[in-house]
């Protein structure tokens, strides 16, 4: 009988944090399972190789939405990271945590222990700030954020005219001033991008407790009655059983997390019944809740020293691609964005609802998920509202678990968020008709000048906009009918369960989301490690 004291389903941005706080405690036996493969390659490891990653047939699920009515029946492509590191592995690398309210705002709605105050401990012990330690900054931990090691003038200029039109300036968006425009931090070090692999797990895999495995993908929570006792997953062609002599933690993110929970039984009653899949409990929240950030991107015609696209195509890309091998330095080295914006969209909300984001480059999304950056000199800025109203749902397409899950994100479906998104393009749009970068502004390539009334700026939304990949909030945390976790994240009616990943925040945070989802990894390490579970009963001479 293969036995490990606990079991991590997913080695994403939360799987590899528990992993490797869990054992630190050698007296723990730790496996965690990744149903991609290992995430070594040169363009995971360069920052700007997450335009090559965006369609990558092994490092990436390749999702698709479901058709959207109001977006024009489009399947909404939604990558999501498959291999060791996660999402983090193919992400923009932003390091954003989010504003204290809405953490307080999780503890509000029933869930003590997680405040602003009771989570900035966990935030800091993960980091490793190159600006050093303040009273909101950690040094020391696994994680190097770092400044971008380019500031081109674009995004200096995108800050002072920001502040000309009344945003105020914050020299650190995760410290006490989080609304207002400034420079971000990027989760990258020496040049290098800083996966939640690279900064956890890489450093410990030698160790005896910590088993990793690629290539294993499960299929479903094993239960003894009510307690879960292992994981029923297919390995090299071949289905087998392990067991958890303490515990069962999935954190497969968002999108995957209730699918598992569902395929094994824990769900809607009916999403079950129709699916033939026999009921543990029911769980009706699970794959409820769905939320994201729906984002909208915006483009401009630029002087040539306004932008960096003339040094990432052509000839001189392979330049820049010299620079980066001898010194870790220049435009590969940098994250997706340079600068972000926090704003209200309307004076009555009670802090920023928009996050606008600044870049000295443009790039071209294709339908068939490639990214191209644009061959003449262009900036971009884009916008989403960071607390949207509607919600959406995760459900099974089928009880075959090698079926992707189907998705409906409800973009555009709440007049409040149509209402918001809109007066972010407004904002933008202030922005870059402001001085000093109107200066570098030729003329608005999109949404483009046709675009002027509400109604048309709509037509645009629908037609390009897209997902931030922000996913969060399908097995929520809480106290009310539709929470599937508690506070200790333990899955509500069940023993021997947790979730551990974005999909336990009750609402999506004010921001990116994976500094939240690793703070959320980190805090549930310590709540594992104080309910410090005994072996299962049924499990003769303990983990091996």
């Amino acid at each position: 009988m293969e036995t490990y004291d606990y079991i991590i389903v997913g080695a994403g941005s939360a799987g590899c944090v528990l992993a490797r706080r869990l054992s630190d405690d050698p007296s723990l036996s730790v496996l965690l399972l990744e149903a991609g493969p290992p995430a070594d390659k040169f363009w995971v490891r360069a920052p700007a190789g997450m335009a090559k990653l965006y369609f990558h047939k092994q490092l990436n699920w390749n999702y698709f939405t479901e058709p959207m009515p109001l977006l024009h029946d489009r399947r909404m492509y939604w990558p999501r990271g498959k291999g060791l590191g996660g999402s983090s592995a193919i992400n923009g690398m932003v390091y954003i945590r989010g504003h204290r309210k809405d953490f307080d705002t999780w503890r509000g709605l029933g869930n003590p222990g997680w405040g602003f105050e009771d989570v900035l401990p966990y935030f800091k012990r993960m980091e490793h700030n190159d600006r050093g330690e303040d009273a909101y900054r950690g040094v020391g931990g696994p994680l190097w954020i770092s400044d971008p090691v380019v500031r081109h003038p674009a995004s200096a200029d995108f800050i002072e005219a920001a502040a000309r039109v009344g945003i105020p300036r914050t020299e650190d968006l995760n410290g006490e001033v989080h609304d207002g425009v400034g420079f971000m931090q990027h989760n990258i070090r020496k040049g290098r991008r800083q996966s939640a692999y690279t900064a956890y797990v890489a450093p410990v895999r030698g160790r005896t407790n910590l088993t990793v495995r690629t290539g294993a993908f499960v299929q479903r929570i094993v239960f003894d009655g009510l307690e879960a006792s292992g994981v029923e997953l297919i390995e090299e062609g071949r289905q087998r059983t392990i067991h958890a002599a303490r515990e069962v933690i999935v954190c497969a993110g968002a999108l995957n997390s209730p699918q598992i929970l569902m395929l094994s039984g824990v769900g809607p009653g009916d999403e079950l019944q129709r699916h033939g899949i026999r009921q543990i409990i029911q769980s009706p929240g699970v794959g409820r809740n769905l939320q994201d950030h729906f984002y909208v991107h915006t483009s401009y015609r630029a002087t040539r020293a306004s932008s960096y696209n003339h040094e990432i195509t052509g000839l001189r890309k392979y330049w820049q691609g010299l620079r980066y091998l001898l010194s870790g330095t220049g435009y590969l080295a940098l994250g997706s964005s340079q600068v972000a914006a926090f704003v209200k969209s309307r004076p009555e909300e009670d802090y920023a609802d928009l996050q606008i984001s600044f870049r000295p480059m443009s790039f071209t999304y294709h339908g068939d998920g490639v990214v191209e950056v644009d061959p003449a000199p262009s900036m971009a800025a884009s916008v989403y509202r960071l607390r949207p109203a509607g919600t959406g749902t995760v459900s099974l397409r089928s009880a075959d678990p090698r079926q992707s899950p189907a998705f409906q994100p409800q973009f555009l479906t709440h007049p409040e968020d149509v209402k918001a998104v809109i007066a972010g393009i407004r904002q933008i749009r202030r922005i870059l008709a402001s001085e000093p970068l109107a200066s570098r502004v030729l003329g608005e390539h999109m949404p483009g000048p046709h675009a002027v009334t509400d109604d048309e700026i709509l037509e645009y939304l629908r037609t390009h906009g897209n997902s931030a990949h922000h996913a969060a909030g399908t097995c929520k945390m809480g106290q009310d009918a539709m929470a599937v976790v508690d506070e200790r994240l333990r899955v509500r009616g069940l023993r021997r369960l947790r979730v551990v990943d974005a999909s336990v925040m009750p609402h999506v945070t004010s921001g990116n989301t994976n500094a939240p989802t690793m703070m959320i990894a980190e805090k549930g390490a310590d709540l594992i490690r104080q309910d410090a579970l005994v072996y299962r009963a049924s499990v003769d001479g303990g983990p091996n």
